[in-house]
Protein backbone atom coordinates (compact mmCIF):
# COMPACT_ATOMS: atom_id res chain seq x y z
CA UNK A 1 0.00 0.00 0.00
CA UNK A 2 1.67 3.22 -0.90
CA UNK A 3 1.49 6.00 1.85
CA UNK A 4 0.37 9.48 1.06
CA UNK A 5 1.36 12.90 2.14
CA UNK A 6 -1.08 14.85 4.30
CA UNK A 7 -0.91 18.72 4.97
CA UNK A 8 -2.61 20.46 8.10
CA UNK A 9 -4.44 23.39 6.25
CA UNK A 10 -7.66 26.54 6.91
CA UNK A 11 -9.92 27.48 4.20
CA UNK A 12 -11.43 30.49 5.22
CA UNK A 13 -15.09 31.49 3.32
CA UNK A 14 -17.01 34.59 3.28
CA UNK A 15 -20.36 33.96 1.81
CA UNK A 16 -22.44 37.08 0.03
CA UNK A 17 -25.15 35.40 -1.36
CA UNK A 18 -26.88 33.46 0.37
CA UNK A 19 -28.55 31.00 -2.48
CA UNK A 20 -24.63 29.13 -2.60
CA UNK A 21 -24.90 27.68 0.55
CA UNK A 22 -26.18 24.49 -0.74
CA UNK A 23 -23.41 24.21 -3.36
CA UNK A 24 -21.09 25.09 -0.48
CA UNK A 25 -22.40 22.29 1.60
CA UNK A 26 -22.19 20.14 -1.34
CA UNK A 27 -18.47 20.21 -1.74
CA UNK A 28 -17.88 20.39 2.21
CA UNK A 29 -20.02 17.35 2.31
CA UNK A 30 -17.59 15.67 -0.48
CA UNK A 31 -14.53 16.75 1.35
CA UNK A 32 -15.98 15.32 4.87
CA UNK A 33 -13.01 12.63 5.49
CA UNK A 34 -10.63 15.39 5.55
CA UNK A 35 -12.04 18.22 7.25
CA UNK A 36 -10.82 18.54 11.58
CA UNK A 37 -13.87 21.03 11.88
CA UNK A 38 -15.81 24.19 10.95
CA UNK A 39 -16.83 26.88 12.49
CA UNK A 40 -19.52 29.07 10.68
CA UNK A 41 -20.33 32.64 12.03
CA UNK A 42 -23.34 34.66 10.61
CA UNK A 43 -22.76 38.17 10.45
CA UNK A 44 -26.54 39.45 10.49
CA UNK A 45 -25.80 43.22 10.93
CA UNK A 46 -23.74 42.90 7.39
CA UNK A 47 -25.75 39.89 5.47
CA UNK A 48 -22.84 37.85 5.33
CA UNK A 49 -21.59 34.41 6.45
CA UNK A 50 -18.18 33.52 7.92
CA UNK A 51 -16.52 29.96 7.84
CA UNK A 52 -13.61 28.42 8.93
CA UNK A 53 -12.97 24.95 7.97
CA UNK A 54 -9.59 23.01 8.86
CA UNK A 55 -8.05 20.39 7.22
CA UNK A 56 -5.54 17.51 7.04
CA UNK A 57 -5.83 16.50 2.97
CA UNK A 58 -3.96 15.83 0.55
CA UNK A 59 -2.55 18.88 -1.55
CA UNK A 60 -4.60 17.68 -4.19
CA UNK A 61 -7.79 17.92 -2.36
CA UNK A 62 -7.28 21.16 -0.57
CA UNK A 63 -6.19 22.68 -4.00
CA UNK A 64 -9.74 21.30 -5.80
CA UNK A 65 -11.65 22.16 -2.58
CA UNK A 66 -10.42 25.30 -2.48
CA UNK A 67 -11.19 25.89 -6.41
CA UNK A 68 -14.42 24.45 -6.67
CA UNK A 69 -15.42 27.09 -3.29
CA UNK A 70 -13.97 30.16 -5.02
CA UNK A 71 -15.56 29.72 -8.05
CA UNK A 72 -18.81 30.31 -6.58
CA UNK A 73 -20.35 32.93 -6.60
CA UNK A 74 -20.95 35.69 -4.06
CA UNK A 75 -18.64 33.65 -2.07
CA UNK A 76 -14.89 34.46 -1.12
CA UNK A 77 -12.15 31.98 -0.24
CA UNK A 78 -8.70 32.34 0.85
CA UNK A 79 -6.38 29.11 1.53
CA UNK A 80 -3.43 29.20 4.25
CA UNK A 81 -0.91 26.09 4.80
CA UNK A 82 0.62 25.07 7.77
CA UNK A 83 4.24 23.81 7.69
CA UNK A 84 2.82 20.39 9.66
CA UNK A 85 3.16 17.61 6.67
CA UNK A 86 2.53 14.12 7.54
CA UNK A 87 2.92 10.72 5.50
CA UNK A 88 0.04 8.47 6.12
CA UNK A 89 0.35 4.77 5.68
Amino acid sequence: MESKETRVAILSVIVYDQDQIQKLNGYLHDASDYIIGRMGIPYRKRGINIISIALDAPQNIISALAGNIGRLEGISSKTVYSDVIARED
